[in-house]
């Protein structure tokens, strides 16, 4: 009987005499990897949700731009790596043999380690960085009444946000405290959004300038935004808070610093009888309160936002 001899390695064989896959693969990879950072960067980069309406909707579109373009070189790999295993390494008539152990990998295993290790650390530092280097929107987005970091800039416009079944209502704190449906603001001019409930919990969302906030009762929560462009945006509740929920949404408007002076005396004068019968402004409301809002809300003309949801624990009964 003659002496078995070892089968000639073929293509793939870890023996040596085959093609270096690693170098194909990285050869197919760079291309398209270059190419879809540079799509992401210059071509659809600027089209990116929220989109440039404001500082803090331009900060976010950035940020995803910059995760975009890290992320985009990891999916070629995916998808480079698995057509070419499909290809190439794919099963073969007669081949029916298992392939080798694999126990092990010391160079990939401490490439992997070392690159993810390098991923999270530089995610953490440009994270650190667009909340209190940047000065777009610092770290007031809607966490809390404190932000740890401010935005630059100064003169504040305040606007307080009312959330309630199913409205939101807005207080304009700097000229006598009026209340209205209309969120007008200032272009060029930051803003500072103290966003609370007065029945349930609602999120606050004003979605091309890249606001969002929860709003909770007996909770100030601040966010800012510096408008950068006239026009509209959408205002809608992100907070599943009962029946008329999808309802909840409305449009609000940025306007030249004229109009809006102009929008905000008069407004003041035409609801002073009415400001007059709400209770004095502050961050947050007493649920004993809400009757008083409502009420001075119906008075103006204000209606499907009555705030009428007490806590059953409330001492005080409408």
């Amino acid at each position: 009987m003659a002496a078995s001899t070892a089968p000639e390695p073929t293509v793939g064989d870890s023996a040596g005499t085959g093609p270096n896959h690693g170098l194909r693969i990285f050869l197919l990879w760079l291309p398209l990897a270059v190419a879809a950072d540079l799509l992401l960067w210059f071509v659809y980069g600027p089209h990116m949700p929220p989109g440039d309406m404001s500082t803090s909707a331009i900060g976010q579109q950035f940020d995803i731009k910059v995760m975009s373009v890290m992320a985009a070189p990891v999916m070629a790999f995916v998808l480079v790596y698995g057509v070419y295993a499909l290809i190439v390494w794919r099963h073969r008539e007669g081949d029916d043999e298992d392939g080798p152990p694999i126990h092990g990998h010391t160079r990939i295993q401490t490439t992997w380690i070392a690159m993810t290790s390098v991923i999270v650390l530089c995610l953490a530092a440009f994270g650190t960085y667009e909340l209190a280097g940047t000065g777009m929107a610092g770290a007031g987005g809607g966490e809390g009444p404190s932000p740890i970091w401010k935005p630059n800039g100064s003169n504040y416009l305040q606007v307080q946000v009312i959330a309630q079944q199913w409205r939101f209502t807005f207080r304009y704190p700097q000229f006598g405290g009026f209340e209205t449906t209309a969120l007008v603001l200032p272009v060029n001019r930051p803003v500072q959004f103290n966003v609370t409930s007065i029945d349930v919990i609602h999120s606050f969302w004003a979605y091309q300038l890249g606001v969002k906030a929860d709003a909770n009762p007996g909770v100030n929560n601040v966010a800012y935004t510096t408008a950068r462009q006239l026009g509209m945006f959408k205002v809608e509740c992100a907070e599943l808070c009962g029946l008329w929920h999808g309802a909840m949404y409305d449009f609000g408007r940025v306007v030249s610093a004229s109009a809006f002076q102009a929008w905000a005396a008069a407004t003041e004068t035409q609801l002073a009888a009415y400001t007059k019968m709400l209770p004095p402004y502050a961050t947050t409301y007493d649920p004993t309160t809400v009757a008083q809002l409502s009420k001075a809300m119906i008075a103006a003309g204000i209606t499907g936002a009555n705030g009428l949801y007490y806590p059953p624990n409330d001492p005080v009964q409408p």
